[in-house]
């Protein structure tokens, strides 16, 4: 027992608290109070100044708070008695209290007018007997204890909800001490809620603590709320945890404590390391993609993304070309027209859009574009760019093309073939006709018909022989046969033939004609029978056969085959050597040249044509070596 009135030392970090609780022991007269104090480190220093007879301390409290000072407290002032005043009213908290030397817990939800007989048995004075007034039972002091009835009802049922919470929760002194968990955030360190309490929950954090001293500063300053993640010991695989604490204010606004929520974010972390790193595989597959462009626009079509495959493409390097629209890939008359635009437009409207067309490289040079160009969105439903694919289809639009005209001149083939074969059969069924069904023709009437036949019959000939020829060019299958002969062999030879299928034709031979030569004799006598049947049939008589020796190449040898007609349409010169090109007065099927031209590269020379000049006719050049080598097409 204490001889005279206890002195008493009060600590809290409410200075409209503390001023209360030293009004009601003044008043009590049982006890003088001696010094105040707002933190754990003053009462410390109070307790060492007045060596006090009792310590009325509060738990939650800046800088250092009760718990924490409690042992410090008894350290310096051994005679002094310890009763934590706290707003915590948790069993385990009183226990942790008591074993650090506390001799009693008061829940500041104790009515205030009945804390000094409290204290009054902690220090063994004898307390006055109370005896309330009349008023004491009045009305009004029967709605204040309805008043904290119904306060105990909802402060009942936030503690269920605060115990029963699925995630994380607990309440921390402004140091950072948990004064009380729930089941879930015990769970979560493999714990019993009361193992908890009294823990600097920083030690929970795994390295983490200097981020959490953070977190307790930011909220002494005023914040609302700060956030941070760490990982929690115990287990065989890591665990993270989101913690987020946030202050709680007296009615002055000034923290009390700190609430605590802390959530296990594993699964969601390890689902946001699954996703990025399958973006990051994707990002390096569209990296790496060399046969499509792949690349993003912003909502303005501006390239903000470029990958490998845009490069060898466009031409462009992504410093060179992310940043500028790209209206820059289209011709310039699409680009008048805003097409590049609309198509933003359209795939923005339907959610895509896909065509084929002409684009223009960093170069200048053309290339058939494959494009599908689709409208992004994130996750709220914001259209935030454009998915842009193109692919280089310039060869497969090649390749149809060659088929286009493949089939087109297969077309004119068989129109020409047809128109061809029609006239010589015609001529040769009338004439047939006439010679079997007449027995009056005379001799010399009879000679002529069968002349016709004979020429209708080499026309006949000679389209066949072109048509096998061309077929074979085409299929690289045509093989020369050179063998040892002499121009004037091979000249008279086509005059002959000329002759045999049109009697009256004026063909002359001249040149050095003994020159000797190893060619194809068929291949290039079919040649020059070509050149021939050209100048007979679009020319003017008489046609010169002239072959020379080059004079500027003894090796080499010229052939001639002029006439005297005003030469080919200048219109047709360009394309004289092509398919199906035929001069337009005396038709054909235009294959002729085209073989002569092939032959002749076959034996390593060219074919060209020389038009009329003042004294010299217009012909075709046959220039060929004397010595040909044997190869295919």
């Amino acid at each position: 027992m204490v001889a005279g009135r206890p002195t008493v030392v009060i600590v809290d970090d409410s200075d409209q608290l503390r001023r209360l609780v030293t009004s009601r022991l003044e008043r009590s007269g049982l006890f003088d109070v001696v010094g105040e104090g707002r933190d754990g480190t003053e009462a410390i220093g109070l307790a060492y100044q007045h060596q006090p007879d009792l310590v009325l301390l509060d738990t939650s409290m800046p800088a250092m708070d009760g718990l924490e000072a409690l042992p410090g407290i008894l350290e310096v002032s051994p005679g002094s008695r310890v009763v934590m005043y706290t707003g915590f009213e948790e069993p385990s908290l009183a226990e942790v209290a008591r074993e650090l030397g506390a001799a009693d817990f008061i829940a500041k939800s104790h009515p205030i007018e009945r804390i000094p007989e409290r204290l009054a048995e902690v220090v063994g004075v004898p307390a006055r007997p109370r005896t309330p007034p009349l008023a004491a039972v009045t009305p009004r002091t029967e709605r204040n204890e309805q008043d904290q009835q119904i306060l105990a009802d909802h402060l009942g049922r936030f503690r269920d909800i605060f115990d029963v919470a699925a995630i994380g929760m607990a309440t921390l002194t402004l140091n950072g001490t948990v004064v009380r968990a729930n089941r879930a955030l015990a769970s979560l360190f493999l714990a019993q809620p009361h193992e908890l309490v009294g823990v600097d929950y920083g030690r929970l954090t795994s390295g983490r603590g200097a981020q959490f001293d953070e977190a307790l500063e930011s909220i002494k300053r005023g914040e609302d709320s700060f956030a941070f993640e760490h990982q929690v010991a115990g287990y065989s695989t890591p665990q993270i945890a989101r913690a987020t604490l946030a202050p709680v204010h007296d009615s002055e606004g000034v923290p009390l404590f700190a609430f605590l929520q802390v959530q296990d974010i594993t699964a969601q972390r390890a689902a946001e390391d699954r996703f990025r790193r399958s973006e990051e595989r994707f990002r390096l597959l569209v990296s790496a993609v060399q046969e499509y462009a792949i690349f993003m626009l912003d909502t303005e079509g501006r390239v903000i993304s470029w990958n490998a495959g845009a490069q060898r493409i466009k031409g462009y390097r992504a410093e060179e070309i992310v940043g500028k629209h790209f209206r820059v890939f289209y011709p310039e008359q699409q680009q008048r027209i805003r097409h590049p635009e609309d198509e933003l437009r359209i795939a923005l409207q339907r959610g895509s859009y896909a065509e084929e067309g002409w684009r223009i490289r960093k170069d200048g040079g053309r290339f058939w574009a494959s494009v599908v160009i689709t409208a992004v969105f994130d996750d709220a439903g914001k259209h935030v760019g454009f998915a842009k694919v193109t692919r280089d289809q310039t060869e497969r639009r090649l390749a149809e093309e060659g088929r286009e005209r493949v089939l087109e001149q297969q077309l004119r083939l068989l129109a020409v073939t047809g128109h061809e074969l029609g006239t010589p059969t015609a001529v040769i069924d009338a004439t047939v006709e006439s010679v079997l069904g007449d027995d009056q023709l005379s001799e010399k009437e009879r000679t002529r018909l069968l002349t016709e036949v004979r020429t209708s019959t080499r026309r006949l000939q000679n389209l066949s022989s072109d048509l096998l020829t061309a077929s074979r060019i085409d299929a690289g299958s045509l093989t020369l046969r050179p063998s040892p002969t002499t121009l004037a062999s091979v000249l008279h030879g086509a005059a002959d033939r000329a002759r045999i299928a049109a009697p009256a034709a004026d063909v002359r031979v001249s040149g050095d004609l003994d020159a000797d030569l190893t060619v194809d004799p068929v291949r290039i006598g079919q040649a020059v029978d070509n050149l021939i049947g050209n100048a007979l049939r679009h020319g003017r008589p008489p046609v010169l056969v002239e072959g020379r020796i080059a004079p500027a190449d003894p090796d080499r040898v010229i052939i001639k085959v002029s006439d005297s007609g005003p030469g080919v349409d200048q219109e047709i010169r360009d394309r004289l050597f092509d398919r199906f090109v035929a001069g337009t007065r005396a038709g054909g099927a235009g294959l002729g040249l085209y073989v002569v031209q092939e032959v002749s590269r076959l034996h390593g020379g060219e074919a060209r044509y020389e038009p009329p000049a003042e004294e010299h006719p217009g012909g075709f050049v046959l220039e060929i070596p004397r010595h040909a080598q044997s190869e295919s097409s």
